[in-house]
């Protein structure tokens, strides 16, 4: 699977601007997941990139859209318990959330905050001392196999492959991986070394988004009206 995402950052792409090419390819990438997990395979998808700053984070938060706009029932967490930064995408609270659901072993029936009708937040909660160690928990993995009867699908947003080892950790439970990689700025051997690094722990990478591409003027539609 191979998406191009056009344009520069921005945060709710697909609510704020529904109608621009850059949410188009974000429909593009639901309709090539969704055809690509049509018997059930790819529930749960690790969005993560090979270094910070590379769009990995608005990548999930608009794919998360993009399938609760397809009447899928979505939960989003944020799994960067390092530099979490999807409460303040979606203005929420940040006191509690994965961290303290993981370490108090809440109950796993009212989590996260309801942003609409199909979509769930939850949030990173505050930074813990063992990142890794919690996303590699045994209650990590029964979390995100009781929410597979609940949601379909769940989207966890990674820290970057290079920096940490949560990537690795978290591709290791999850269906599939997507690695966000930024055009003209991602070297190809980041590229290379990213996907090594999911490899050794068997991670099944889906897909590459290549984000920020240049924009290119499009005629499609013009074409169409004139004839």
């Amino acid at each position: 699977m191979k998406c191009e995402i056009i344009g520069g950052e921005k945060v709710l792409i697909m609510e704020e601007y529904p109608m621009s090419s850059v949410a188009e390819a974000y429909r593009i990438l639901r309709t090539n997941l969704q055809y690509s997990s049509f018997n059930g395979q790819y529930k749960v998808i690790v969005i993560t990139s090979a270094n910070p700053q590379e769009g990995k984070s608005t990548t999930a938060v608009n794919i998360a859209l993009a399938l609760a706009q397809a009447e899928k029932k979505v939960i989003l967490i944020d799994c960067d318990l390092r530099k979490p930064t999807l409460n303040k995408r979606f203005n929420m609270s940040n006191s509690t959330g994965l961290s303290e659901l993981v370490i108090s072993r809440a109950s796993k029936a009212t989590i996260g905050e309801v942003y609409n009708e199909n979509l769930t937040v939850l949030t990173s909660g505050r930074i813990p001392p063992n990142p890794s160690e919690i996303l590699g928990s045994k209650y990590m993995s029964s979390l995100i196999y009781a929410l597979r009867s609940v949601y379909d699908y769940i989207i966890l947003d990674a820290p970057p492959v290079q920096v940490v080892t949560d990537a690795q950790v978290l591709s290791a439970k999850a269906d599939g991986t997507i690695l966000v990689v930024k055009a003209e700025v991602t070297k190809k051997s980041s590229v290379h070394n990213a996907i090594n690094m999911l490899r050794k722990v068997n991670a099944n990478i889906i897909g590459i988004v290549l984000n920020e591409v240049e924009k290119k003027e499009s005629h499609y539609y013009q074409d169409i009206e004139e004839e």
